[in-house]
């Protein structure tokens, strides 16, 4: 039978997801077969398997991290909100529909059962699968309807670890207050906490933790440094923490428009990690200036996101970009807002029926009631590419503009068909392919055309691959987790003879 751990944190944020990736790391370098397992994520940074399927963003680093490809039930539900008061529901990969807080937390405990069953096919394949929460357990509004908390903790007999971030303040008051919420027979599964991203000498805690410990009768069982590590992130509150001001170190200033409804923005990471570039994320207020390029990343409500463009004044100066000859790339909402358009006939993202776009290509979208989700190999220029799609809108372009690429195969199966377009002599590029910058190779060549434009000498062998840079991040990560946690503790946890 399989083992199983589970991590929970005491609020979003915590650091549980990373927890649970490093412990991914530490699983497998110890010869395990180790899968992790979400039962819902909420996020818009979403990806999609070579079957087609959408999951979260999280458990994808966490399967890398373990060294398993993204499996859609590693995430069976996949929450993406729309508005502030709705979300498009996601279960096992394909769309579902929009519901609102009410309607979704009636309508969840119908999907227990196939939870059940994919987390049950999991285990058979794995000898440890590590389970991620959402939020806090102590969420007592919740918690009669919940299952991915300790609701999915009691479905699958899992043991708990607790993951409470110090870099906040008031650690000890929201362990204690959370395992307190807690009714005696979710406490009872708690078996560890771990006090996270901590800055100082460890020998400073210890009076805390005595007392912590001898309140809640539960040890902590690990401090964990604040590491620096570069680790995507699939929660917005990663972009509050991403850089706002252009690095004078770097040759080339990339500036991403950081939309209302921003969606799968690791397709920048990429870029962050080559040695020449500084990537700014243009917030409410920052001026866009005059970038090297200009990146307009995608959008869950491409409406929305027009709005807050014209509102804002973004508008403005983007097309200003324009006429001073920067580059300007858009990537799936980012490509369609750069064309005349953007129908909604069908009422999918507003009440709106139609919005002009930037008008900067001459296209025309259309939203359309079924998403099309998609790992597709194409070819740019004689450049095979690879990336994946995740759109419900679908593009015409005008006779006189070039596509950007040919789509040759989507999920395993040959195709052709046409991918977004090209204009102003190739200072405008649009595409629907996320991760276009994960294709080392064509990414350098772009990289050194902006460096050429700049009067710069091309860099030649210096290709940093993003899949070599996240292993080595993973491995960091493990050497961390290694060093901080009692892993003997852990493994005793697991196998249910801790003392």
């Amino acid at each position: 039978m399989v083992k199983s751990l589970m991590v929970q944190g005491t609020a979003s944020d915590a650091g549980k997801s990373i927890i649970a990736a490093g412990l991914c790391r530490i699983f497998k370098q110890d010869g395990l077969e180790v899968v992790p397992f979400k039962s819902q994520n909420m996020a818009l940074n979403s990806f999609i398997t070579k079957k087609g399927d959408e999951m979260g963003r999280a458990q994808v680093v966490q399967a890398e991290a373990a060294g398993k490809e993204p499996d859609v039930r590693m995430n069976p539900v996949l929450l993406k909100p729309t508005s502030d008061r709705k979300s498009q529901v996601v279960f096992l990969g394909r769309v579902l529909r929009d519901m609102d807080a009410v309607e979704y937390h009636e309508y969840k405990q119908q999907l227990l059962p196939k939870i059940k069953e994919v987390y049950e096919e999991l285990g058979a394949e794995n000898d440890i699968i590590v389970i991620e929460g959402a939020g806090s357990p102590a969420e007592i509004n919740l918690n009669d309807r919940d299952i991915v908390n300790m609701g999915m903790a009691k479905l699958v007999d899992a043991p708990v670890i607790l993951v409470a971030d110090i870099d906040k303040g008031g650690v000890f008051a929201s362990i204690y207050g959370t395992i307190e919420l807690m009714p005696p027979e979710d406490r009872k599964r708690i078996k560890g906490v771990i006090i996270n991203k901590f800055r100082g000498d460890v020998a400073l805690l210890q009076s805390g933790i005595d007392m912590i410990e001898e309140l809640t009768r539960v040890p902590v069982i690990g401090v964990v440094p604040y590491a620096q590590l570069d680790i995507d992130s699939e929660d917005s509150v990663a972009l509050v923490q991403k850089s706002r001001r252009f690095d004078s170190r770097k040759s080339l200033d990339i500036a991403v428009v950081s939309l209302k409804r921003l969606s799968n923005f690791t397709d920048f990471h990429s870029l962050e990690i080559q040695p020449d570039v500084s990537v700014r994320y243009v917030q409410p207020g920052d001026a866009i200036g005059r970038p090297d390029l200009l990146i307009l990343p995608g959008s869950k409500n491409t409406i929305e996101d027009m709005n807050y463009l014209r509102e804002s004044g973004l508008e403005a100066e983007i097309l200003e970009c324009l006429e001073q000859g920067v580059r300007i790339f858009g990537i799936c909402g980012g490509y369609q807002l750069l064309g005349q358009k953007i129908s909604d006939p069908l009422h999918l993202e507003s009440d709106l029926e139609e919005i002009s776009g930037l008008g900067i290509l001459e296209t025309e979208t259309v939203l359309q009631p079924v998403k099309r989700t998609t790992q597709v190999r194409a070819l740019h220029e004689g450049q095979e590419l690879e990336g994946y799609e995740i759109h419900m809108g679908e593009t015409q372009l005008a006779d006189s503009l070039e596509p950007f690429s040919i789509i040759k195969e989507q999920n395993g199966e040959a195709t052709e068909r046409l991918d977004g377009a090209v204009a102003y002599d190739g200072q405008v590029q649009g595409t629907y392919l996320h991760g276009v910058f994960d294709n080392l190779e064509w990414t350098r060549q772009y990289l050194n055309e902006l460096r050429l434009a700049k009067g710069l000498e091309p860099l030649e062998g210096q290709l940093i691959s993003i899949k070599d840079f996240k292993d080595r991040e993973y491995d960091k990560l493990a050497d961390v987790l290694r060093q901080s946690l009692d892993m003997e503790q852990i493994y005793q946890i697991i196998n249910r003879d801790e003392k």
